[in-house]
C-alpha cells in the first residue's frame, strides 16, 4: 500500500460519536473505546471495525454515509475534531488516513451541523436540499437527438479551465459545516458559475442565478459573511471567487428582471 509503514503500531482510540436514532429523536454524545487500529486503515473502514465489534455485541451499528469510498461521490459527510472530514486538507473523510491520528487521541465525530441538512439517524444528514436547488436552475436546454460533436462549440482554454474547477464540486457540503452561518454560497456558486461561464449556459443564465438563490434561500441555508472558511475546508478546493462570479450574476440578472418589469 503506498505510503504505508509496515513499522507502524496499532493505534488505541477513544471515540466520543454522536448518536441519534431518528429526526425526532433526541441525540448526545457516546464514547467508544477501539483498539489495535491499523494506521493504514481509512477513517471509515475504522468505523467499519467499530461497527462490527458493535454488532458482535448485538448493538445498533453506528449509521454513516458513503459509496464510493475514493474520494469523488461526496457522500463521506463527517465532521470529526471541528472540521469538516477532518484534520488533512484537501482530503474527503474516506481518503483521511488512520495515521493522522495518534495512539491514545479522542476523536469526535459529528454529523453536518445545519438546519436544512436534518440528521436521519446517527451521522447520516439528509441532503436532499442540495438536490433542490440543482433542480431549481443547475441545467442547460439541450436539443434531443444524437450526441453533439465535443469540439462543435469552441470555449477558450482559459474559460473551459475555470468552469473545469468550478464543476470540481462533488457536493459533499463540507462548505456548509463549516460555515459559522451553515452558508451553501459556496456550492450553488460552483454550479451558477460552471454553466454562466460556458456558452451552453447562456439560455438560462439570468433564471438559473435567480432561482438557485431563492431556492437556497427556502431551504434555509444560512447568508454568506465572507470569513472563507467554507473554501478552507472544501475537499476539492473550490475557490471563494466563484462567489464573487455568483454575485455578479445574481445582480445582472435582477437588473434585467427589473427592465423588463
Amino acid at each position: 500500500m503506498a505510503g504505508s509503514n509496515p513499522n507502524a503500531k496499532p493505534l488505541n482510540l477513544k471515540l466520543r460519536i454522536w448518536r441519534q436514532p431518528n429526526r425526532q429523536a433526541k441525540g448526545g454524545m457516546v464514547d467508544y473505546n477501539i483498539k489495535d487500529i491499523s494506521p493504514d486503515m481509512s477513517f471509515l473502514e475504522m468505523l467499519d471495525v467499530l461497527n462490527e465489534d458493535l454488532l458482535h455485541k448485538g448493538q445498533d451499528p453506528v449509521s454513516f454515509d458513503h459509496d464510493c469510498r475514493e474520494g469523488i461521490c461526496g457522500s463521506c459527510a463527517l465532521f470529526i475534531n471541528g472540521r469538516s472530514h477532518g484534520p488533512e486538507k484537501g482530503t474527503t473523510t474516506c481518503q483521511l488516513h488512520m495515521r493522522k491520528f495518534s495512539d491514545g487521541d479522542t476523536i469526535t465525530v459529528e454529523p453536518w451541523r445545519a438546519n436544512a441538512f436534518p440528521v436521519n439517524k446517527d451521522l447520516s444528514v439528509d441532503r436532499s436540499a442540495f438536490d433542490r436547488i440543482i433542480q431549481a436552475g443547475g441545467y442547460v436546454s439541450v436539443n434531443t437527438g444524437g450526441a453533439p460533436d465535443g469540439n462543435e462549440i469552441p470555449i477558450p482554454k482559459e474559460i473551459a479551465d475555470r468552469a473545469f474547477e468550478a464543476a470540481t464540486c462533488i457536493g459533499c457540503g463540507a462548505c456548509v459545516a463549516a460555515c459559522k452561518n451553515a452558508s451553501a454560497m459556496l456550492f450553488v456558486s460552483a454550479k451558477v458559475s460552471q454553466l454562466a461561464l460556458l456558452p451552453q449556459g447562456q439560455v438560462e443564465r439570468n433564471t438559473r442565478v435567480e432561482n438557485m438563490v431563492a431556492q437556497m434561500d427556502i431551504e434555509g441555508f444560512g447568508a454568506c459573511s465572507n470569513i472563507g472558511s467554507c473554501a478552507a475546508e472544501c475537499p476539492v478546493g473550490i475557490s471563494l471567487e466563484n462567489i464573487a462570479i455568483l454575485n455578479r450574476e445574481y445582480v445582472t440578472a435582477k437588473a434585467t428582471s427589473n427592465a423588463l418589469a
